[in-house]
Protein backbone atom coordinates (compact mmCIF):
# COMPACT_ATOMS: atom_id res chain seq x y z
CA UNK A 1 0.00 0.00 0.00
CA UNK A 2 1.00 3.43 -0.64
CA UNK A 3 1.95 5.48 2.68
CA UNK A 4 1.02 9.09 2.96
CA UNK A 5 4.91 10.46 3.12
CA UNK A 6 5.24 12.29 -0.43
CA UNK A 7 2.05 14.69 -0.24
CA UNK A 8 0.24 14.16 -4.16
CA UNK A 9 -3.23 15.59 -5.05
CA UNK A 10 -6.25 13.27 -4.97
CA UNK A 11 -9.24 15.18 -6.19
CA UNK A 12 -12.04 13.49 -4.73
CA UNK A 13 -14.44 16.60 -4.95
CA UNK A 14 -16.62 15.81 -7.45
CA UNK A 15 -16.61 14.02 -11.16
CA UNK A 16 -17.12 18.05 -12.11
CA UNK A 17 -12.74 18.10 -11.46
CA UNK A 18 -11.56 16.66 -14.43
CA UNK A 19 -9.33 18.14 -16.79
CA UNK A 20 -9.50 18.08 -20.47
CA UNK A 21 -7.59 15.11 -22.02
CA UNK A 22 -4.96 15.86 -24.72
CA UNK A 23 -7.28 14.04 -27.29
CA UNK A 24 -10.59 16.81 -25.97
CA UNK A 25 -7.77 19.57 -26.36
CA UNK A 26 -7.05 18.60 -29.69
CA UNK A 27 -10.72 18.45 -30.76
CA UNK A 28 -11.21 21.95 -29.59
CA UNK A 29 -8.09 22.93 -30.96
CA UNK A 30 -9.44 21.63 -34.70
CA UNK A 31 -13.36 22.16 -33.94
CA UNK A 32 -15.29 22.87 -36.78
CA UNK A 33 -17.23 26.05 -35.71
CA UNK A 34 -20.31 28.83 -36.77
CA UNK A 35 -22.91 30.68 -35.22
CA UNK A 36 -24.84 28.80 -32.86
CA UNK A 37 -27.70 31.58 -32.27
CA UNK A 38 -28.09 31.33 -35.58
CA UNK A 39 -28.56 27.74 -35.76
CA UNK A 40 -25.12 27.27 -38.28
CA UNK A 41 -22.57 25.35 -35.75
CA UNK A 42 -22.05 22.37 -36.83
CA UNK A 43 -19.94 20.63 -34.34
CA UNK A 44 -23.06 21.45 -32.33
CA UNK A 45 -25.73 19.86 -34.46
CA UNK A 46 -23.20 16.80 -34.37
CA UNK A 47 -22.93 16.43 -30.77
CA UNK A 48 -27.36 17.53 -30.01
CA UNK A 49 -27.81 15.17 -33.13
CA UNK A 50 -25.63 11.99 -30.76
CA UNK A 51 -27.61 12.78 -27.13
CA UNK A 52 -30.78 12.42 -29.46
CA UNK A 53 -30.72 9.63 -30.64
CA UNK A 54 -28.64 7.66 -27.34
CA UNK A 55 -31.71 9.23 -25.61
CA UNK A 56 -34.13 8.01 -27.54
CA UNK A 57 -35.69 11.74 -28.29
CA UNK A 58 -36.08 13.79 -31.37
CA UNK A 59 -34.52 16.83 -30.46
CA UNK A 60 -31.91 18.52 -28.63
CA UNK A 61 -30.15 21.41 -27.28
CA UNK A 62 -26.22 22.21 -25.76
CA UNK A 63 -26.35 24.46 -22.78
CA UNK A 64 -23.90 26.02 -20.53
CA UNK A 65 -24.60 23.96 -17.27
CA UNK A 66 -26.97 21.25 -15.86
CA UNK A 67 -28.79 24.21 -13.62
CA UNK A 68 -29.58 25.63 -16.76
CA UNK A 69 -30.88 22.74 -18.68
CA UNK A 70 -33.15 21.71 -15.35
CA UNK A 71 -34.29 25.72 -15.38
CA UNK A 72 -35.16 25.74 -19.41
CA UNK A 73 -36.82 22.67 -18.74
CA UNK A 74 -39.37 23.21 -15.90
CA UNK A 75 -40.10 26.99 -17.82
CA UNK A 76 -41.20 25.12 -21.01
CA UNK A 77 -43.64 22.83 -18.76
CA UNK A 78 -44.52 25.43 -16.44
CA UNK A 79 -45.38 28.38 -18.83
CA UNK A 80 -47.86 30.01 -16.86
CA UNK A 81 -46.79 31.72 -13.31
CA UNK A 82 -48.02 30.20 -10.37
CA UNK A 83 -47.80 26.73 -11.98
CA UNK A 84 -46.73 24.35 -9.21
CA UNK A 85 -43.89 21.37 -9.91
CA UNK A 86 -43.93 17.96 -8.01
CA UNK A 87 -40.29 17.37 -6.85
CA UNK A 88 -37.82 15.54 -4.08
CA UNK A 89 -37.30 17.50 -0.73
CA UNK A 90 -33.66 16.82 -1.60
CA UNK A 91 -33.43 16.92 -4.88
CA UNK A 92 -30.97 19.22 -6.80
CA UNK A 93 -33.15 21.31 -8.40
CA UNK A 94 -34.82 22.07 -4.96
CA UNK A 95 -31.43 22.47 -3.01
CA UNK A 96 -29.04 23.43 -5.08
CA UNK A 97 -29.82 25.24 -8.45
CA UNK A 98 -30.48 28.83 -6.55
CA UNK A 99 -34.38 28.71 -6.30
CA UNK A 100 -34.60 29.01 -9.98
CA UNK A 101 -37.29 27.58 -10.59
CA UNK A 102 -39.69 29.82 -8.29
CA UNK A 103 -37.03 33.20 -8.51
CA UNK A 104 -36.94 33.38 -12.01
CA UNK A 105 -39.75 31.14 -13.38
CA UNK A 106 -42.92 32.39 -10.45
CA UNK A 107 -42.73 27.95 -10.50
CA UNK A 108 -43.87 26.91 -6.88
CA UNK A 109 -42.40 23.71 -5.59
CA UNK A 110 -44.08 21.17 -4.16
CA UNK A 111 -41.88 18.50 -2.34
CA UNK A 112 -42.22 14.64 -1.67
CA UNK A 113 -39.43 12.94 0.88
CA UNK A 114 -36.72 11.47 -0.87
CA UNK A 115 -35.87 8.22 0.74
CA UNK A 116 -32.21 6.97 1.57
CA UNK A 117 -31.91 5.75 -1.92
CA UNK A 118 -32.88 8.98 -3.25
CA UNK A 119 -36.16 7.54 -4.44
CA UNK A 120 -39.72 9.12 -3.70
CA UNK A 121 -42.51 7.07 -3.09
CA UNK A 122 -45.17 7.00 -6.04
CA UNK A 123 -48.68 7.02 -3.89
CA UNK A 124 -46.42 10.20 -2.10
CA UNK A 125 -46.42 11.74 -5.43
CA UNK A 126 -49.84 11.10 -6.84
CA UNK A 127 -50.45 12.41 -3.32
CA UNK A 128 -49.42 15.57 -4.15
CA UNK A 129 -50.78 16.09 -7.59
CA UNK A 130 -53.18 19.31 -7.13
CA UNK A 131 -55.80 19.75 -9.84
CA UNK A 132 -57.48 22.74 -11.90
CA UNK A 133 -60.65 21.29 -10.98
CA UNK A 134 -59.19 21.30 -7.21
CA UNK A 135 -59.62 23.44 -4.38
CA UNK A 136 -58.93 27.18 -5.79
CA UNK A 137 -56.74 28.13 -3.04
CA UNK A 138 -54.19 25.95 -4.10
CA UNK A 139 -51.69 26.18 -7.16
CA UNK A 140 -51.49 23.59 -9.91
CA UNK A 141 -49.48 20.69 -10.37
CA UNK A 142 -47.82 20.65 -14.22
CA UNK A 143 -44.67 18.97 -13.65
CA UNK A 144 -42.93 16.29 -11.78
CA UNK A 145 -39.36 15.89 -11.35
CA UNK A 146 -37.28 13.21 -11.11
CA UNK A 147 -33.60 12.25 -10.65
CA UNK A 148 -31.92 9.50 -12.17
CA UNK A 149 -32.51 7.40 -9.28
CA UNK A 150 -36.09 7.12 -10.26
CA UNK A 151 -36.37 7.52 -13.58
CA UNK A 152 -38.25 4.50 -14.81
CA UNK A 153 -40.50 3.42 -12.39
CA UNK A 154 -44.01 4.19 -13.03
CA UNK A 155 -44.01 7.68 -12.45
CA UNK A 156 -44.42 8.16 -16.18
CA UNK A 157 -47.55 6.03 -16.02
CA UNK A 158 -48.43 8.43 -13.31
CA UNK A 159 -47.71 11.73 -14.71
CA UNK A 160 -50.25 10.84 -18.29
CA UNK A 161 -53.04 9.61 -15.44
CA UNK A 162 -53.05 13.30 -14.23
CA UNK A 163 -52.10 14.78 -17.68
CA UNK A 164 -48.78 16.63 -16.01
CA UNK A 165 -45.51 16.32 -18.02
CA UNK A 166 -42.18 14.36 -16.60
CA UNK A 167 -39.08 16.06 -16.55
CA UNK A 168 -35.43 13.50 -15.60
CA UNK A 169 -32.70 15.68 -13.88
CA UNK A 170 -30.32 13.34 -15.61
CA UNK A 171 -27.07 14.46 -14.00
CA UNK A 172 -24.95 11.53 -14.19
CA UNK A 173 -27.43 9.47 -16.49
CA UNK A 174 -24.67 7.77 -17.81
CA UNK A 175 -23.53 6.37 -14.77
CA UNK A 176 -26.93 5.46 -14.24
CA UNK A 177 -26.89 3.32 -17.68
CA UNK A 178 -23.66 1.48 -17.10
CA UNK A 179 -24.54 0.48 -13.58
CA UNK A 180 -27.45 -0.81 -14.17
CA UNK A 181 -26.96 -2.49 -18.01
CA UNK A 182 -29.44 -0.71 -19.37
CA UNK A 183 -29.80 1.76 -22.47
CA UNK A 184 -29.83 5.55 -22.13
CA UNK A 185 -33.02 5.50 -23.62
CA UNK A 186 -34.92 2.60 -21.99
CA UNK A 187 -34.13 4.66 -18.62
CA UNK A 188 -35.54 7.92 -19.97
CA UNK A 189 -38.25 6.67 -22.54
CA UNK A 190 -41.32 7.94 -20.35
CA UNK A 191 -39.86 11.55 -20.06
CA UNK A 192 -40.75 14.57 -21.70
CA UNK A 193 -37.42 15.96 -21.05
CA UNK A 194 -34.27 15.25 -20.01
CA UNK A 195 -31.05 17.72 -18.69
CA UNK A 196 -28.00 15.17 -19.72
CA UNK A 197 -25.09 16.67 -17.90
CA UNK A 198 -21.94 16.14 -19.96
CA UNK A 199 -19.42 17.82 -17.34
CA UNK A 200 -19.84 15.14 -14.54
CA UNK A 201 -19.03 11.02 -14.99
CA UNK A 202 -18.20 11.45 -18.80
CA UNK A 203 -15.65 14.23 -17.96
CA UNK A 204 -16.20 16.80 -20.45
CA UNK A 205 -15.16 20.51 -19.63
CA UNK A 206 -18.46 22.49 -19.83
CA UNK A 207 -22.05 21.63 -20.72
CA UNK A 208 -24.99 19.42 -20.66
CA UNK A 209 -27.61 18.81 -22.96
CA UNK A 210 -31.46 18.82 -22.96
CA UNK A 211 -33.11 16.80 -24.69
CA UNK A 212 -36.98 16.60 -26.07
CA UNK A 213 -39.43 16.51 -28.69
CA UNK A 214 -38.95 19.18 -31.85
CA UNK A 215 -41.75 21.60 -29.93
CA UNK A 216 -40.09 21.57 -26.46
CA UNK A 217 -36.68 22.02 -28.14
CA UNK A 218 -37.78 24.71 -30.38
CA UNK A 219 -39.18 26.63 -27.20
CA UNK A 220 -36.51 26.01 -25.03
CA UNK A 221 -34.14 27.94 -27.53
CA UNK A 222 -36.01 30.84 -26.82
CA UNK A 223 -35.71 30.54 -22.82
CA UNK A 224 -31.70 29.38 -23.71
CA UNK A 225 -31.43 33.15 -25.33
CA UNK A 226 -33.63 34.87 -23.22
CA UNK A 227 -31.36 33.68 -20.13
CA UNK A 228 -28.26 34.46 -21.91
CA UNK A 229 -27.21 30.84 -22.99
CA UNK A 230 -26.62 32.04 -26.26
CA UNK A 231 -22.98 31.57 -26.98
CA UNK A 232 -22.46 31.48 -30.79
CA UNK A 233 -19.18 29.38 -31.62
CA UNK A 234 -19.82 26.41 -29.19
CA UNK A 235 -18.75 24.03 -31.92
CA UNK A 236 -15.09 24.70 -29.47
CA UNK A 237 -17.07 23.23 -26.22
CA UNK A 238 -19.16 20.44 -28.14
CA UNK A 239 -16.09 19.13 -29.58
CA UNK A 240 -14.84 18.04 -26.17
CA UNK A 241 -18.03 17.20 -25.26
CA UNK A 242 -17.92 14.52 -28.61
CA UNK A 243 -14.84 12.95 -27.16
CA UNK A 244 -16.17 12.60 -23.66
CA UNK A 245 -18.83 11.04 -25.11
CA UNK A 246 -16.72 8.30 -27.18
CA UNK A 247 -14.09 8.02 -25.04
CA UNK A 248 -15.31 8.37 -21.62
CA UNK A 249 -18.70 6.11 -21.16
CA UNK A 250 -16.96 3.28 -21.61
CA UNK A 251 -14.43 3.88 -18.55
CA UNK A 252 -17.47 3.78 -16.05
CA UNK A 253 -17.60 0.85 -15.39
CA UNK A 254 -13.81 1.26 -14.06
CA UNK A 255 -15.06 4.07 -11.69
CA UNK A 256 -17.29 1.91 -10.16
CA UNK A 257 -15.51 -1.00 -9.67
CA UNK A 258 -12.94 1.78 -8.43
CA UNK A 259 -15.39 3.08 -5.69
CA UNK A 260 -16.28 -0.17 -4.79
CA UNK A 261 -12.79 -1.04 -3.46
CA UNK A 262 -12.32 2.55 -1.86
CA UNK A 263 -15.62 1.95 0.15
CA UNK A 264 -14.88 -1.61 0.94
CA UNK A 265 -11.50 -0.31 2.44
CA UNK A 266 -12.96 2.25 4.04
CA UNK A 267 -15.47 0.57 5.77
CA UNK A 268 -12.90 -1.83 7.20
CA UNK A 269 -10.82 1.09 9.09
CA UNK A 270 -12.49 0.80 12.47
CA UNK A 271 -14.08 4.25 13.41
CA UNK A 272 -15.15 4.49 9.78
CA UNK A 273 -18.91 3.51 8.17
CA UNK A 274 -19.64 3.27 4.72
CA UNK A 275 -23.14 1.18 3.15
CA UNK A 276 -21.30 -0.35 0.52
CA UNK A 277 -24.17 -1.89 -0.82
CA UNK A 278 -25.22 1.72 -1.59
CA UNK A 279 -22.25 2.23 -3.70
CA UNK A 280 -23.71 1.60 -7.49
CA UNK A 281 -21.83 3.85 -9.16
CA UNK A 282 -18.99 6.31 -8.52
CA UNK A 283 -20.38 8.01 -4.96
CA UNK A 284 -19.62 7.09 -1.78
CA UNK A 285 -20.94 8.23 1.53
CA UNK A 286 -18.45 8.38 4.87
CA UNK A 287 -19.65 8.13 8.04
CA UNK A 288 -16.86 9.27 10.71
CA UNK A 289 -17.12 9.21 14.85
CA UNK A 290 -19.51 11.92 16.21
CA UNK A 291 -16.85 13.80 17.86
CA UNK A 292 -17.97 17.57 18.62
CA UNK A 293 -14.59 18.41 18.00
CA UNK A 294 -13.33 16.96 15.04
CA UNK A 295 -16.63 17.08 12.78
CA UNK A 296 -16.11 16.80 8.63
CA UNK A 297 -15.21 20.20 8.17
CA UNK A 298 -12.37 19.08 10.39
CA UNK A 299 -11.74 15.95 8.80
CA UNK A 300 -11.74 17.50 5.31
CA UNK A 301 -8.77 19.84 6.20
CA UNK A 302 -6.50 17.16 7.71
CA UNK A 303 -7.09 15.01 4.82
CA UNK A 304 -6.55 18.12 2.76
CA UNK A 305 -2.93 18.42 4.36
CA UNK A 306 -2.37 15.11 2.47
CA UNK A 307 -3.40 15.96 -0.63
CA UNK A 308 -6.52 14.37 -0.57
CA UNK A 309 -9.43 16.75 -1.56
CA UNK A 310 -13.25 15.65 -0.23
CA UNK A 311 -16.02 17.57 0.77
CA UNK A 312 -18.61 17.33 4.04
CA UNK A 313 -21.75 16.25 3.36
CA UNK A 314 -23.43 16.65 7.12
CA UNK A 315 -21.68 17.56 10.26
CA UNK A 316 -20.38 13.85 10.56
CA UNK A 317 -20.52 12.13 6.83
CA UNK A 318 -18.03 13.08 4.04
CA UNK A 319 -18.89 12.66 0.06
CA UNK A 320 -16.19 11.32 -2.29
CA UNK A 321 -16.62 11.28 -5.91
CA UNK A 322 -14.41 8.97 -8.26
CA UNK A 323 -13.41 9.85 -11.94
CA UNK A 324 -11.81 8.40 -14.51
CA UNK A 325 -8.46 10.38 -13.89
CA UNK A 326 -8.27 8.47 -10.37
CA UNK A 327 -5.90 5.72 -10.32
CA UNK A 328 -5.84 2.35 -8.26
CA UNK A 329 -2.33 4.10 -6.38
CA UNK A 330 -4.52 7.28 -6.12
CA UNK A 331 -7.22 5.23 -4.24
CA UNK A 332 -4.69 3.12 -2.38
CA UNK A 333 -2.95 6.62 -1.15
CA UNK A 334 -6.09 7.91 -0.27
CA UNK A 335 -6.88 5.07 2.18
CA UNK A 336 -3.81 5.00 3.24
CA UNK A 337 -4.64 9.03 4.43
CA UNK A 338 -8.07 7.89 5.64
CA UNK A 339 -6.19 5.34 7.93
CA UNK A 340 -3.89 8.42 9.16
CA UNK A 341 -6.53 10.76 9.61
CA UNK A 342 -8.95 8.30 11.84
Amino acid sequence: MVTPTTVRTVDLRSDTVTKPTESMRSAMANAEVDDDVLGNDPTALRLEKEVAEIAGKEAAMFVPSGTMGNLISVLVHCDERGSEVILGDDSHIHIYENGGVSSLGGVHPRTVKNEEDGKMEIGAIEAAVRSPKGDLHHPVTKLICLETTQANCGVGELAKKHGLKLHIDGARIFNASVALGVPVKRIVQAADSVSICLSKGIGAPVGSVIVGSKRFITKARWLRKTLGGGMRQIGVLCAAALVALHENVAKLEDDHKKARILAEGLNRIERLRVNVAAVETNIIYVDIPEDPKFGAEEACKSLEDVGVLVIPQATFRIRIVLHHQISDVDVEYVLSCFEKTF
